[in-house]
């Protein structure tokens, strides 16, 4: 059975200046080059500088006219969280739109970041958390739209507020979980403190359903030297177009989202069991729905990174 494909078509984003993390493969780089192809200069912030600049190369090849700027960023440590922020604060160009979107995914052993954090929030939630915060001059200059990814593992699950960084009982997955449900929190207090606050931004929360991304992948830096059964059935699925998405539409949600979704909205595709199909807008899933939780979270991710918003 051949894969159903969709498409999205963007607004046109001449004179806009957008920024999305782990652009350098899978779906962050296609959505790089959707919003180049738009018209959009986007930056390409990656740890791997010769996995960016083989990305980079891959778009101008399908996108001649594209406007790309790669910047070095390790979201796993906040000293290069911080430098990647000064650099372009420094130049004061202001960002129109921005995709939180690089992830970790269930290192087999429990890992730390450079700063002594549980390495997949470390890495999805507090990463994202202070680069946000420290662009957020620019940001606010350029009205921007802000969007967080999450993941279908955030359906479920909590906040592990009394060992945040799990370091009693590591559960990859649930460590993974709580880093998704995270991100989605913060998106979304975000757009209430923008509304609060009056800094003009937009803000809200996307996830890419299941595809075979390298997420679960062989990934030697994260401990994982083979790929994961999981993604060789993901494999299988996709190729066949059966229950979940591809590579090629898992950027879609997220693409929506930050070019005309809804301040506060949440989107991801829109077969049965939110894994594949079309993007479209969906009713937030309850771990999102606690707004308590995501204060807490915000004053806790501010005290562990240091970066303080407004």
């Amino acid at each position: 059975m051949p894969r159903r494909q969709y498409d999205l078509t963007l607004p046109d984003l001449t004179g806009r200046r957008a920024l999305v993390t782990g652009a350098s493969d899978g779906m962050g780089l296609g959505m790089a080059e959707a919003l180049a192809a738009a018209g959009a200069e986007v930056l390409v912030p990656v740890r791997n500088r010769a996995k960016g600049e083989a990305a980079v190369a891959v778009i101008r090849g399908r996108v001649p006219h594209a406007r790309l700027v790669l910047h070095d960023l390790d979201l796993s440590s906040l000293e290069s969280v911080a430098a990647l922020g000064e650099r372009l604060v420094a130049e004061g160009e202001p960002i129109h739109l921005m995709i939180n979107n690089a992830g970790v995914m269930t290192p087999p052993d429990r890992q730390t970041t450079a700063d002594g954090h549980e390495l997949q929030l470390g890495t999805n939630h507090l990463g994202h958390f202070a680069l946000t915060g420290r662009l957020l001059p620019l940001l606010r200059a350029g009205r921007a739209r802000v969007t967080s990814q999450a993941s279908v593992a955030a359906r479920r699950g909590s906040i592990n507020w009394d060992d945040l960084s799990w370091e009693r009982s590591y559960d990859g997955m649930g460590a993974y979980r709580q880093s998704k449900i995270a991100c989605g929190l913060f998106g979304l207090e975000l757009s209430r403190r923008s509304a609060a606050g009056g800094w003009g931004l937009t803000s809200n929360v996307s996830h890419p359903g299941v595809a075979p991304t390298s997420l679960l992948a062989a990934r030697p830096e994260v401990g994982r030297g083979d790929d994961t059964t999981s993604v060789k059935v993901i494999r299988w699925l996709s190729a066949r177009g059966l229950l979940v998405g591809t590579v090629e539409t898992a950027k879609l949600p997220a693409l929506m989202a930050v070019t005309t979704g809804d301040d506060g909205g949440f989107y991801g595709p829109q077969w049965p069991g939110r894994a594949g199909g079309p993007p479209g807008p969906e009713a937030l899933w309850a771990p999102l729905r606690r707004d308590a939780d995501a204060a807490r979270l915000w004053e806790v991710s501010e005290e562990l990174t240091g970066v303080r918003f407004g």
